[in-house]
């Protein structure tokens, strides 16, 4: 199996699209912080600049099927979600400019060490879930936190997610579902920008895109039905995926130090 899917990147590509698909399904985001390691180091794409705008695109495309989802169930605050979007696009389009003129192996460091405080992050979220909804703290507070995790977001290629959420709470005061739900314009968004300006440079493989947003259609999917019958269990999912992003992180980290 392993041969076959060394032999075919794009099938490859497929599977990884698939299990990032199905994460994001299960637990509710983490899993496009996936895309920018599995497109280097499994299917081999070999330049980080090229794995960051290829996985740009599958990320903004599979959080807009996600939000599509949220829409019709009535759980997205537009409103709200819009000004955070348009708050952090000039940072997403910073951030990936200086993305590309980063050296690619501390960029690769650089994210690494930032996967290890999502692990942290995704590990420490259910108390935070369980803690009562903060005062709301205001536009202007929304407006930053637009800004700050689109740069990151930008630079490093990812959803951001993990920012976006808690902002979005700390801010409105809106519940940890709803937040989810609305982050998810800002992903779209944030990831939108940042492939555009990394095609821009044609640093997009766009046939691996297209079959990493395929397997991600195929894992959101899968991961859908599961969900509906999954009564229990995210918190032990949750910490799993945790621990794989951790020692995915760790491994890269020791990659590039070699």
């Amino acid at each position: 199996m392993l041969l076959l899917l060394h032999a075919h990147p794009l099938m490859t590509a497929i599977c990884c699209g698939g299990l990032i698909g199905l994460v994001l399904a299960l637990i509710g985001g983490g899993g496009s912080v996936l895309a920018t390691p599995m497109l280097v180091y499994v299917i081999g794409l070999g330049n980080p600049h090229l794995a960051i705008g290829t996985g740009a695109i599958g990320v903004a495309v599979n959080a807009a099927m996600a939000l599509a989802g949220h829409a019709r169930a009535g759980r997205v605050r537009w409103r709200s979600g819009a000004l955070f979007a348009l708050c952090g696009l000039a940072g997403a389009s910073l951030g990936s400019s200086l993305g590309k003129l980063c050296d690619a192996q501390w960029l690769l460091r650089g994210l690494s060490v930032l996967m290890l405080v999502i692990a942290a992050s995704m590990v420490l979220r259910r108390a935070a879930e369980a803690a009562t909804d903060p005062e709301p703290t205001g536009w202007r507070r929304l407006a930053g936190f637009g800004a700050g995790s689109g740069s990151l977001a930008g630079f490093f290629g990812i959803g951001g997610g993990f920012l976006i959420v808690p902002g979005l709470v700390s801010a409105t005061g809106m519940s940890t579902a709803e937040a989810v739900a609305t982050s998810l314009i800002a992903v779209t968004a944030f990831g939108a920008a940042t492939a555009a300006n990394y095609a821009m440079s044609g640093l997009v493989d766009w046939p691996v895109a297209v079959a990493l947003i395929a397997g991600g259609l195929i894992g959101g999917i899968g991961g859908g039905m599961i969900a509906g019958r999954l009564t229990g269990g995210r918190d032990l999912l949750r910490f799993l995926f945790s621990t794989l992003v951790a020692a995915m992180a760790l491994a890269m980290l020791a990659s590039t130090l070699n």
